[in-house]
């Protein structure tokens, strides 16, 4: 099972798709490592950049809704994993790309929309982080003196994929 939590990237934007997380023109390479420089490259957000201190030792993700919109490739959560970030904390996801973070071992998790806002107001203008509890599905964001927990659900399947490591490795201890 891959560790979760960490240092928090605020990507504070609805509907990021998978061309501002992986350009398309990464597509045909065909190592993770490949991908790594090229990160969110093309995503627009006032504020952010690939040379903040905040990008480069995030661990997790906390965005709004309808994260991974686009296309279905798989590439955009390999350049996350290959990143160190392998969680993040959503309104809402694309189908796909949560079904692609789930095969690679990584989690999702979704939070109401008052819960994102509330996680977004202590994360801003600060060193967020999260601590996260897998077993009792509960999520800490804490930034100085500011802290707020909340809880999130996973079906059973998400579990095995989650602490097998994802698809490949579930598949391999069960068959």
């Amino acid at each position: 099972m891959k560790k979760f939590g960490g240092p928090v990237l605020v990507l504070d934007k609805d509907d990021i798709n998978t061309d501002e997380i992986i350009p398309a023109k990464y597509l045909t390479e065909i190592t993770k490592d490949a991908l790594k420089p090229h990160l969110l490259e093309d995503l627009k957000i006032k504020g952010f950049s690939t040379e903040n201190k905040n990008f480069k030792e995030a661990k997790v993700v906390l965005t709004r809704n309808n994260f991974g919109c686009g296309s279905s490739r798989e590439h955009a959560p390999w350049a996350f994993e290959i990143n160190g970030i392998t969680t993040i904390v959503a309104e809402g996801f694309a189908r796909i790309f949560r079904q692609n973070m789930l095969n690679g071992g990584m989690l999702p998790i979704e939070l109401s929309s008052d819960e994102i806002k509330s996680f977004l107001k202590i994360a801003k203008g600060g060193a967020a982080k999260i601590s996260i509890d897998i077993k009792q599905m509960k999520i800490t964001i804490s930034n100085g003196a500011k802290k707020e927990t909340a809880t999130f659900t996973l079906d059973d399947f998400a579990i095995k994929l989650i602490k097998a490591g994802g698809w490949v490795e579930h598949a391999s201890a069960v068959y």
